[in-house]
């Protein structure tokens, strides 16, 4: 299939650059892949959708505040996003600017609260990089970081708590699972007194969520990695949801990716930890997911192309259009939709 496919006229204005006021007031486009219909609602009617004995799969990574601004011993302003934890106090880092950051550069940050050296370059252009501090290094970032907002927001964020889901739990992600950010407390604990299980799986976003697809035949792009984990809890959870013939929904492109990755072909998953690259495109066969609710995405990026294999290109492409008519707000802190 070619990029171009995927591609949908959006305008300006109809980013989100900040988030509701209230999470589950947002409004919710309802798809059914069985009938093609197309229904307008508020997120927190999505309890309507939800049944007895349904599996709700969410991500409860946390997104830590991964930006930092310092400088080099020459005075110049660098600006590092932690990407991803190799080890210890050793990151992955998308580096700006990258072409002044060569191996063995050292750049300080919050005026000597933490101390950075760079190891390597790596292929895709960022560097591998270890960091030097005094105390504990999440609190650092908390101190003198800032949440890595996407580059299609401009304004900044008055509440850092806005860019993380309620029930964020794992350090780890340098964006956000967007999805989930519709949830209220109240409105899970309602969902979870219909009788409708909620399982976690835990999967470390990596800004390549961004990264736009270059190759024209879609079929060449190269996926990034990102790290996930799955416990016995959730696992029975999902399993036993599937073995009683109920859905499992998953709550964002995320939770799919990781279920998709983990599960067998009859739609099981079983504990396990691992990095997954998974690209899900036209043509894929879902083995877990029943239904999935997502938020809308980037012209030509691999999210749209997941929804596309999920609920047929043209049923997309027409919902999106349907979207932009009706004015919904799109990406982060945009509007919502539930394939059902």
């Amino acid at each position: 299939m070619k990029l171009e496919e995927f591609n949908y006229n959006l305008p300006e204005e109809l980013i989100a650059q900040v988030p509701i006021k209230n999470r589950d007031q947002s409004r919710m486009l309802v798809l059914d892949k069985k009938t093609k219909t197309i229904e307008d609602k508020i997120f927190k009617d999505i309890i309507d959708y939800l049944e007895p004995g349904d599996c709700l799969v969410r991500n409860n990574t946390k997104v830590i505040p991964a930006r930092l601004y310092g400088k080099k011993e020459t005075g110049a302003n660098v600006e590092f996003v932690l990407l991803k934890n190799i080890e210890g106090d050793t990151w992955e880092c998308m580096c700006r600017p990258g072409n002044k950051l060569n191996i063995g550069a050292k750049v300080i940050f919050g005026d000597g609260l933490l101390n950075a050296e760079i190891l390597e370059k790596t292929q895709d252009g960022t560097r591998k990089v270890i960091f030097s501090y005094n105390g504990i290094f999440n609190e650092i970032l908390d101190q003198i970081g800032l949440m890595p907002l996407p580059p299609y927001i401009h304004e900044s964020l008055k509440e850092k708590n806005r860019y993380q889901t309620v029930y964020a739990k794992y350090d780890g992600s340098a964006a956000a699972p967007t999805a989930g950010l519709h949830f209220t407390e109240d409105l899970l604990k309602k969902i979870e007194e219909k009788g409708v299980q909620i399982a976690n799986v835990t999967l470390h976003v990596g800004i390549g969520t961004f990264r736009p697809v270059k190759e024209e035949n879609i079929e060449d792009h190269h996926m990034h990695t990102e790290h996930y984990y799955i416990k016995k809890e959730d696992v029975d959870k999902i399993n036993n949801a599937k073995k009683a013939g109920k859905r499992v929904i998953a709550v964002g492109t995320t939770s799919c990716r990781t279920l998709e990755t983990i599960a067998d072909e009859n739609g099981n998953v079983k504990e396990c930890e691992g990095d997954t690259g998974i690209y899900i495109y036209p043509g894929y066969k879902f083995k877990c997911i029943d239904g999935i609710i997502t938020n809308f995405h980037l012209p030509e990026s691999t999210l749209i192309m997941l929804v596309s294999a999920f609920a047929g290109r043209d049923y997309i492409m027409k919902a999106y259009e349907h979207a932009v008519d009706e004015k919904y707000k799109f990406f982060s802190f945009g509007d919502a939709m539930f394939i059902k």
